[in-house]
């Protein structure tokens, strides 16, 4: 593949790119290949240098905000008819408020996830104090004589704290877990933007 087709191939995937952004991505790959070539490499081994296509596509969909991404999607194409700001205007009960119901079941969900995520590491915390707690208060009744309740009491406190410890890795295992379906979220999120803008 030679560098025309390769910027060619990588436009078409990032179509629905702001303009902006997307005429800089392609500068800076058209550049990266001269300069491979300017070192010696033939052009299509200087392409395959830089990747494929798909790749970098990926990661330039992903490092781009979603917000830029739909403002470029969203801004109208050309100005509306007088009949389609009538038929906007009288519909908006309906789409509107359909959006925003959405809106709002979607924020839920998410709010719900990460509800989870702090309650896990309530308990954590919890298990985590009551280990002390009973450590420490087995010990001082150790010292007072009361040997059964101060044996009850360590043996519950390391009790606790053998299961925070296993809390403890199930806790950060379930926050990556959610940060990284958040990032997945957004990345489909994105691809759909500019999948509909390469469609077109």
């Amino acid at each position: 593949m030679n560098k025309r087709e390769f910027l060619d191939r990588l436009r078409a995937r990032l179509a629905g790119l702001p303009l902006q952004e997307l005429e800089e991505r392609l500068n800076f790959y058209g550049e990266m290949i001269d300069d491979r070539i300017e070192e010696g490499q033939t052009e299509e081994d200087a392409v395959l240098a830089v990747g494929s296509v798909e790749d970098i596509a990926a990661q330039i969909i992903a490092d781009i905000p979603l917000t830029k991404i739909a403002k470029e999607r969203l801004r109208p194409k050309k100005r509306l008819g007088a009949w389609e700001i009538l038929l906007l205007v009288l519909g908006s009960p309906i789409w509107l408020s359909l959006a925003v119901a959405v809106f709002s079941v979607i924020l839920a969900l998410y709010a719900v996830l990460w509800s989870v995520i702090v309650s896990v590491w309530a308990i954590f915390i919890s298990l985590a104090a009551c280990a002390l707690g009973g450590i420490a208060g087995g010990t001082a009744f150790a010292f007072s004589g009361y040997t059964f309740t101060s044996a009850a009491l360590i043996g519950a406190g390391i009790c606790c704290a053998g299961l925070s410890v296993f809390l403890f890795f199930g806790c950060k295992a379930s926050t990556n877990g959610i940060i990284l379906l958040t990032k997945k979220i957004a990345l489909g999120i994105k691809r759909c933007f500019v999948k509909k803008e390469e469609a077109r």
